[in-house]
């Protein structure tokens, strides 16, 4: 890779994102609370600019999902940030279940504070009606099937998996309403396609791993040192006499500290040569996974 790289450019908007966000745009008629599905590792990144304008004065709730992967003082603040917003937000772990219950009473809450409305309507009695937004791969089919209680949504590890819209019935008082991911034709900035790439919501094989695998690298050498010295078993010594460098460049810094990782980690080809590929991947990958540790991406 070129050491002096410091731009990726990411687009991906799939054709089928236009007719799924007209269908949601409907859909949302016969809805009483929306849910929405954030990544809380990166719950600005993670949600989509459009939802808002779509729910337009439509009741919600905030998700904070993949708690287990991010700092919990951190996933706090956030939820605190939203409150401030005037939006209702828990912090939730999908796959094992924390903070489903707590999500369930706050979806019960909010419809109880608008309920006079309801009634006016003649909704005396009627369940809870309720759609669960969210881009790609912030886990929404984990947390649908958490809170039925068994796999009725379709679960998949690549982006998008969930296809067609299904109401399911949570208890006696919610239906939900599932809906595909939907990602945005254009993102606000580079940080936030980056985001979205270490993540996972965008296809690994639409991007350029290295460049990727390289510039989260270059986030967490500066934010999560510990992180990577007790994942990769390194010096820390070492690592300072990396970054002290005077004669490279910060990116020819994190080159070497990259190609390190993959000596340490086996990533080697002819020659000698660390894979950088393989390398990038076992980043990301660890990363995701949760194997570097807890790491919120996004602070306030």
């Amino acid at each position: 890779m070129e050491k002096n790289s410091s731009k990726t450019n990411i687009n991906w908007y799939p054709g089928h994102m236009a007719k799924t966000k007209r269908q949601i745009i409907e859909d949302l008629k016969l809805i009483d609370v929306v849910v929405e599905i954030l990544d809380a590792r990166i719950p600005i990144s993670s949600r989509n600019p459009d939802i808002e304008q779509w729910i337009q004065n439509k009741s919600k709730l905030m998700v904070l999902n993949k708690a287990d992967l991010a700092q919990e003082e951190e996933t706090k603040k956030w939820i605190q940030y939203f409150k401030q917003q005037k939006i209702e937000a828990v912090s939730v772990n999908a796959n094992s279940g924390e903070g489903i219950n707590q999500a369930i009473k706050k979806i019960e809450e909010i419809y109880q504070k608008n309920q006079e409305k309801y009634e006016i309507k003649g909704r005396i009695g009627k369940a809870i009606r309720v759609m669960i937004l969210g881009i790609p791969n912030v886990g929404k089919s984990s947390f649908i099937n958490r809170l039925t209680k068994k796999n009725s949504a379709t679960v998949g590890n690549k982006p998008g998996v969930t296809r067609q819209k299904q109401w399911i019935r949570i208890n006696q008082n919610i239906e939900l309403l599932d809906t595909p991911g939907v990602l945005w034709p254009k993102f606000e900035s580079e940080e936030v396609a980056l985001n979205l790439a270490y993540t996972g919501t965008i296809k690994d094989d639409v991007l350029e791993v290295i460049e990727i695998g390289f510039s989260l690298l270059k986030t967490l050498v500066k934010d999560y040192p510990s992180n990577l010295l007790e994942r990769y078993k390194l010096e820390e010594l070492e690592m300072e006499e990396i970054m002290a460098q005077k004669d490279l460049e910060e990116n020819e810094k994190i080159l070497e500290v990259m190609h390190w990782i993959g000596r340490k980690r086996g990533a080697i080809i002819s020659g000698g040569n660390v894979d950088e590929d393989k390398t990038a991947k076992i980043i990301l990958e660890d990363f995701r996974n949760g194997k570097l540790g807890r790491i919120t991406l996004e602070k306030i």
